[in-house]
């Protein structure tokens, strides 16, 4: 058993540099002229943090002069093909060609070139190269699968089924991204089950699939991560592990900075994990991404937040039993005020929202959607003709911080 004290949310501090992006070259380099052990934007337990160090240390990918990494960016053609350059010592497979949109003088004229002729990509056609193109997630994959010259052993459909989207994988990509997820060079965050094939490739998101091809290729040593996909690998028995009464999950809430709603109603809600939950010796229990579910329910002097589910990023499922503190604090909706002052940056219980366009007399609010879908204009009677309402104001990124209330068990795989 573990000991309350023991327990931590975050992962070990591994720190990274950055691939490169803007409107000039990249600053792709192989000296540490702009090594640098942290990143403004890039903290330890960040999902990709340890893929991003270990390609920057290997001057496969390097960082803004500005100390950003800017994780979320997406890359375009030109800049993967820099980046698969670094990353692999290939001969020649094919004889360059001359892409009609990639001029002599263009910035990656030569990356483009070798990256054609070891393999990793090619063209459109009209002999175009689109190299300001963002790349698709899929392309990522199917340009190291092709590049490393891997091909699927298993059913490619029977591979496939593994991601809940598999439908829209394009036809072309589907052989060679069944042989990257049987190699584990497929890295889907937050969660593992879903691929987004077509979504635009983040930095972080190619950081991770090239360092995954480099461990597939027996170029660098393996990372221990929630969200490498691997289908159809020998893994170790699950470890049972106990999660002690009184562990905190820490969550987020990207949808809005406050949630506004009413002394007694009762609101769905869905939050997620910020910070991996580990273990002390350093295992993962609860990864970062993973999904909170459950309900605002009124409590005594205000709302509480009360979980029912614990959704793993691995798609594991376990019934939770958490609860934030008691929120007690309020705002005054006033008639006369603006409802858009009211709701800018806010999300509205049904109740809530109810209580301000009956307030206001602002009838069009009674037609929005609000949180968790549910409609307001049976409720608006409730508080017609009323000067003032007093509302629960929650910071869902500070309030909603919860604790486990008994024991649970997950298993580690």
């Amino acid at each position: 058993m573990f000991t309350l004290k023991s327990w931590q949310s975050g992962t070990a501090a591994f720190m990274a540099l950055s691939v490169t992006v803007g409107t000039v070259a990249p600053l792709i380099i192989a000296t540490p002229s702009f090594a640098q052990s942290t990143f403004s934007d890039v903290s330890s337990n960040y999902w990709a943090a340890d893929f991003i160090q270990q390609l920057s240390q290997r001057g496969v990918i390097a960082g803004f002069p500005d100390g950003s990494f800017r994780p979320e960016e997406a890359v375009t053609r030109a800049q993967f093909a820099a980046m698969v350059n670094k990353a692999f010592q290939k001969s020649q497979q094919r004889s360059p060609i001359n892409f009609a949109d990639v001029p002599s003088n263009y910035w990656a004229y030569s990356a483009i070139e070798q990256a054609y002729t070891i393999g990793f990509l090619s063209g459109y056609p009209g002999n175009r190269f689109e190299p300001n193109q963002a790349i698709p997630r899929q392309q990522v994959l199917v340009s190291l699968a092709n590049g490393l010259d891997y091909t699927a052993s298993a059913n490619t459909e029977s591979t496939l089924q593994y991601f809940n989207d598999a439908s829209n994988i394009a036809s072309y990509a589907r052989s060679p991204i069944a042989a990257a997820t049987e190699k584990q060079i497929v890295v889907n965050y937050p969660n593992v089950k879903f691929l987004n094939p077509t979504a635009t490739a983040t930095r972080a998101q190619v950081a991770a699939f090239i360092y995954q091809a480099l461990v597939s290729s027996n170029q660098a040593s393996a990372i221990n991560s929630p969200y490498i996909v691997a289908v159809g690998s020998t893994t170790p028995t699950p470890v049972a592990v106990t999660i002690p009464q009184g562990t905190t999950i820490p969550v987020k809430y990207d949808k809005a900075e406050k949630i506004l709603v009413t002394k007694d109603e009762t609101a769905p809600l869905t939050l997620t994990v910020s910070q991996n939950v580990v273990t002390p010796e350093g295992s993962v229990v609860i990864p970062a991404g993973s999904q909170v579910i459950g309900e605002l329910k009124p409590a005594t002097g205000g709302s509480q937040f009360i979980a029912e589910k614990l959704v793993l990023a691995t798609g594991q499922e376990y019934q939770l039993n958490a609860s934030s503190e008691v929120i007690t604090k309020t705002q005054t909706i006033k008639k006369g005020i603006s409802t858009g002052a009211i709701i800018k940056d806010t999300v509205l219980g049904a109740g809530a929202a109810a209580a301000v366009s009956g307030v206001t007399g602002d009838r069009a609010i009674a037609t929005e959607e609000v949180l968790g879908g549910a409609g307001i204009g049976a409720l608006v009677g409730l508080f017609f003709g009323k000067k003032s309402v007093d509302l629960i104001a929650i910071d869902p990124n500070t309030d909603l911080q919860m604790t486990i209330n008994q024991n649970l068990l997950v298993s580690l795989r």
